[in-house]
């Protein structure tokens, strides 16, 4: 089960960066109340932040539980101990995050709209849910063709479901940059 643990109020606000009328409140309500996100610091989100691969896979790894890993890994920029050590395993694990090579999982990188639809839809499928909706074409973006080969079924259901907009009526922006704010509100619809 869920608990909603407001990250603020009309009477003063733990995050002084977190609007009470944002589009993304109760996202980030959602996701610091039932821990699965936490401040950048104890009085700041940082909504605008652009979320980074290690950043999405351990947030995911929360969501499932965060289980008992008892695997390794192979990659050389995955630091022992690391904070996302664990969600790395667990996500490679269960074929919901791959590494950029064999031997680099770029935990830094920026997570990109298209990434973000693709880790999304690979952990709903692990957690169960139907993952067989699908917008019909996504040629109604005029950026439709900005899509890489592995993200056209995750976009398709992404948008299929309501998990993602168009930025405008036309525009996918599949390759821009994720942020904070936007992955609240991703996480706090896949649920709902």
């Amino acid at each position: 089960t869920f608990r909603q643990v407001p990250a603020h109020s009309a009477s003063g606000s733990a995050f002084t960066d977190v609007d009470i009328p944002s589009w993304y409140h109760e996202g980030v309500d959602f996701v610091v109340g039932n821990g699965y996100m936490n401040g950048t610091s104890e009085t700041t989100f940082a909504p605008a932040l652009t979320v980074n691969r290690a950043m999405v896979i351990t947030v995911l790894y929360r969501m499932a539980g965060s289980p008992e890993v008892s695997g390794s890994h192979s990659f050389t920029d995955v630091q022992a101990g690391s904070f996302y050590e664990n969600a790395v395993i667990w996500g490679v694990e269960n074929g919901i995050v791959n590494g950029k090579s064999a031997a680099s999982f770029a935990p830094g990188d920026a997570v990109t709209r298209q990434e973000l639809a693709t880790f999304l839809y690979r952990f709903a499928d692990y957690m169960g849910c139907d993952v067989s909706s699908r917008y019909d074409s996504l040629a109604a973006f005029t950026d439709s063709g900005d899509v890489a080969a592995y993200a056209v079924v995750p976009m398709k259901w992404a948008v299929g479901t309501g998990l993602i907009n168009g930025m405008d009526e036309s525009h996918l922006a599949p390759m821009a940059q994720s942020n904070r704010a936007q992955l609240a509100v991703l996480l706090t619809r896949l649920y709902t």
